[in-house]
């Protein structure tokens, strides 16, 4: 059987679409990197904040997923809390910044960072994930 997280690449459709790349540091630890394109703006040179709320959602949610899925487990966000400090614009290769700070046998807290390439902190995010068995997902093949 393919590893959760390869299956996981394989549905993530929306993270293909995005063009986003996510590495595992460590379980419970990961960087995911996303370029800000043209699609992807809200003005003539920001980018939409559903864009970052969307990728800090896929930051947190992979920082999770790390720290389950040798358990045989897949995570689902149930809250978190996003703080826009600055814009991300056309042409910024945006970093993110995920790690588990908390993790039980189903409730998972995470946090989040998205930098842009001058270092400079965009957003910020505390996050609660549900960890369940990866039979009930519909990813199970």
């Amino acid at each position: 059987m393919s590893s959760i997280i390869e299956i996981y690449n394989r549905h993530n459709a929306f993270g293909r679409w995005l063009n986003m790349e996510f590495t595992i540091l460590s379980p419970g630890k990961i960087i995911y990197q996303l370029a800000i394109t043209p699609d992807l703006l809200a003005t003539r040179t920001a980018a939409h904040g559903g864009v970052l709320a969307a990728y800090m959602d896929a930051i947190v949610g992979v920082a999770a997923l790390s720290s389950v899925y040798e358990e045989g487990k897949v995570v689902a966000t149930i809250e978190f809390k996003i703080n826009f400090l600055k814009a991300a614009f056309e042409g910024d290769l945006l970093t993110g910044h995920g790690e588990v700070i908390q993790k039980g046998n189903r409730i998972i807290v995470a946090k989040g960072d998205i930098i842009n390439q001058k270092g400079e902190l965009l957003c910020s995010c505390l996050a609660t994930l549900n960890a369940y068995p990866f039979e009930q997902s519909d990813m199970a093949e």
